[in-house]
């Protein structure tokens, strides 16, 4: 693997993920995951259900609050046709005792989010208070839909449990936390590419130092007239980032921009959903990316890409050598989506969202073609099986997978992967756990 200047940026002394890098993707066994079908019993009946994050303590493990694991996501009533989902989303949680069986706890908030509608973030549980950290996507009462994203934050959130369940509220206080600067990362207005970034902020506490972050997806400013790409104003124009601010007290509401962690100017638009696991001291950085944001000349997938480097501010080289650590079938292309990492001992859990399957196509765009009987007939709405990846130093290898949205916590045994003979990807017995 390349551990040289070519996986720097001039900018900073920021990483960077190179062409050449980005150019030895593939679709190899060890990172595509299996075809997916609709679960036996959906729990998220009802719904249209997409980007999700498990609720997470404040030094980034899994919540458990008296017995009960939460998980957020962007929903909306499954009357609306998929396409139109990202329009009207919001935040709704869910909660389950087992990690297994989910039941619907409503709206994060009440109502008083800011932005017409919400998008992707994560929520932090410390001590019996809830943070919420989301995109705050377009203005609230706008006459047309806007795409000007800012990261927001709503604090005050409470928690009970009951014999009922488990119940998030409280008078949420929400408030714009960042925009970008122009500087570090570009502003509305100076976006020239297919799509604009500011959003998905995720909350990490650093175990090395104790300093207190918010992970973002973002894009790099690229001036007029600058020559990236060896001149290819096209290429150049694929710059997105992965953002980073700093709180200076630890408050959770307080943030200082910094310069991003990684660059992907010249290879790709949109690194989405970036978040961190740290292993043994070293910090495994993963975003998940669209086949058809890649910039011209390089092929990649809708998939998970992942990074690896040795402190928070180090030199993140592409895990694999490529970066891609799993993605769907070539005859299933975007049958799931959004993908989330978190550590399980000896391997790390991946959660997704079922998104669109039967369907094979170059592009998504494709869909808004068929009857609309058939877009809501192939798209899923729900959580994809959870995969199972073995992680050791800079590779990975897709090693089995869980039933649709497990969430199994580390101190729960995962059964053993019998790999003889077996086709890649498939979990024993189903994929149970057991504690």
């Amino acid at each position: 693997m390349a551990n040289d200047r070519d996986d720097r940026d001039d900018r900073d002394g920021r990483a960077a993920w190179t062409r050449e890098a980005a150019g030895r993707i593939e679709r190899s066994d060890d990172a595509v995951a299996p075809i997916i079908y609709p679960p036996e019993t959906d729990r998220f009946e009802g719904f249209h259900v997409w980007d999700t994050w498990p609720m997470r303590n404040r030094d980034g493990s899994l919540a458990e609050i008296d017995g009960y694991r939460v998980v957020c996501a962007l929903t909306a009533t499954d009357d609306l046709l998929p396409g139109k989902r990202h329009d009207v989303a919001s935040i709704h949680y869910f909660t389950s005792p087992d990690g297994e069986s989910w039941s619907h706890g409503g709206p994060l908030f009440s109502g008083d989010a800011l932005g017409s509608r919400q998008w992707a973030g994560s929520t932090t549980y410390d001590d019996g208070d809830v943070y919420a950290f989301y995109t705050a996507a377009g203005e609230r009462d706008e006459g047309e839909l806007a795409y000007t994203q800012r990261i927001a934050g709503a604090t005050s959130g409470t928690v009970s449990v009951d014999d009922d369940g488990l119940r998030i509220g409280g008078e949420w206080d929400h408030e714009v936390l960042l925009e970008p600067d122009g500087e570090y990362y570009e502003r509305e207005d100076q976006s020239r590419g297919m799509t604009y970034t500011f959003r998905d902020p995720w909350f990490f506490e650093d175990p090395e130092s104790g300093e207190t972050y918010l992970l973002f997806e973002a894009n790099t400013p690229i001036p007029e007239g600058a020559a990236p790409c060896g001149g290819d104003a096209e290429a150049a124009s694929f710059n997105g980032s992965v953002g980073i601010a700093r709180s200076p007290t630890g408050d959770p509401t307080e943030w200082e921009l910094e310069p991003p962690l990684l660059d992907a100017v010249c290879v790709n638009q949109e690194l989405e959903r970036p978040h961190l696991v740290v292993r043994d001291g070293t910090y495994y950085l993963f975003v998940s990316s669209h086949q058809h944001t890649f910039a011209p000349g390089i092929v990649g997938y809708d998939a998970l890409y992942g990074f690896v480097a040795d402190d928070l501010r180090g030199e993140y080289r592409p895990l694999n050598g490529h970066g891609m650590v799993a993605t769907n079938p070539a005859n299933a292309p975007f049958q799931s989506y959004s993908w989330t990492v978190y550590d399980h001992g000896d391997e790390v859990l991946v959660v997704s969202f079922f998104n669109y399957y039967e369907y094979v196509g170059e592009s998504l765009d494709g869909i808004a073609d068929l009857p609309e009987s058939e877009q809501r007939r192939r798209f899923g709405g729900t959580l994809a099986p959870t995969l199972r990846v073995g992680l050791d130093g800079d590779r990975t290898e897709l090693i089995g997978t869980l039933r649709h949205g497990s969430l199994p916590l580390p101190s729960e045994e995962l059964s053993p992967v019998d790999r003889g003979g077996r086709p890649r990807g498939t979990d024993r017995d189903g994929g149970s756990y057991r504690s």
